[in-house]
């Protein structure tokens, strides 16, 4: 592998502009080029970048001077973007979720295996820092023995036409912000972990669920309350509460790359507030990944928690169908 990995990008969205090709500076790789369903997209966005501008996705993934690829494009679409990368020789680096289910992100991964290529999911907000320290006081008995993990991650009403309101696309609030509430169980709860219960909510103008809840425990009898939705005022926070105190993130998923977290130490009568570093978590993912087509670090683990993630993903899914009218 030559010392600067070259990037190809499948799919020109907001999210790639904003925080990943950002993410690129100074790293170890570069972007060479770019495709998106709109010809006039990509070439817009390849001027704006310094890249090269292809006519298709395939096109994008046969050319010589493309190593590995990032995929951003709607979620119904991940695992046959992916597979298709996979399978021209290329590494892949996708957008959350891999897939719209465990089933299908079990196909790409062994797709992976079989090409001999890195795939991982973009799940960047693991890679702030304000998790490990929460993670170290949380094992150092600052709040005793955890009992109770909330976590939330909701937007505000999404614009006429959003792809996240079409089921065609994979969309709906569950693999969309669910995501982010069901991965900080998984980052701290003890697997397996049970979904006692779930909701939903629909509204009849779309297809997809946009809104939903569900009760976990986990294999030591804690339990968590997670809560997603796209008719919410934002919120992107998670809380352990302990059998002497709570530690609290406010912006736990979606911190910018200059914001210093600040988490809430609450113990008896007395609050303390930790001012935490500043990180570019889409950076930590970046470097990850890079790291791991390098074959400087073993990706398996991280493909079992994304497996593990959507067969949480799927559970939620299920109970909540079996929960009663949708509200």
């Amino acid at each position: 592998m030559a010392d600067t990995i070259r990037i190809g990008l499948i799919g020109c969205s907001s999210i790639a502009a904003r925080r990943f090709v950002p993410a690129l500076a100074g790293s170890t790789a570069r972007l060479t080029a770019v495709a998106a369903r709109d010809p006039a997209r990509a070439a817009a966005f390849a001027a704006r970048f310094g890249a090269a501008a292809t006519t298709g996705y395939r096109e994008l993934v046969a050319r010589d001077d493309v190593d590995a690829v990032y995929v951003s494009v709607p979620t119904g679409r991940h695992a046959a973007e992916t597979t298709a990368a996979l399978a021209a020789g290329r590494h892949v680096l996708v957008e959350k979720p891999l897939a719209v289910d465990a089933a299908e992100g079990a196909a790409v991964l062994a797709a992976a295996r079989r090409a001999g290529r890195v795939v991982m999911e973009n799940r960047m907000f693991v890679h702030h820092g304000q998790h490990r320290v929460a993670a170290e006081l949380l094992a150092d008995g600052a709040i005793g023995d955890l009992r109770v993990l909330g976590a939330a991650m909701a937007v505000p009403p999404l614009p006429a036409g959003d792809i996240r309101h079409r089921s065609d696309l994979g969309g709906g609030a569950l693999l969309d912000v669910g995501y982010y509430p069901a991965h900080a169980a998984l980052l701290h709860l003890t697997a397996p972990l049970e979904v006692v219960g779930a909701t939903r909510r629909t509204d009849p103008r779309h297809d997809v669920e946009v809104g939903g809840a569900a009760l976990l425990r986990d294999a030591a009898g804690v339990d968590a309350h997670l809560t997603y939705g796209f008719t919410h005022a934002y919120r992107a926070r998670y809380e352990l509460w302990g059998e002497r105190g709570r530690l609290v993130l406010e912006r736990a998923f979606t911190p910018a790359a200059g914001w210093q977290p600040v988490l809430r130490l609450h113990r008896q009568d007395r609050v303390e507030l930790r001012t935490l570093p500043a990180e570019d978590h889409f950076r930590g993912a970046l470097d990850a990944f890079l790291a791991a087509v390098r074959g400087d670090a073993e990706p398996a683990a991280h493909g079992a928690r994304t497996l593990a993630g959507l067969a949480l993903l799927d559970a939620i899914r299920a109970a909540g169908h079996r929960g009663g009218p949708d509200r």
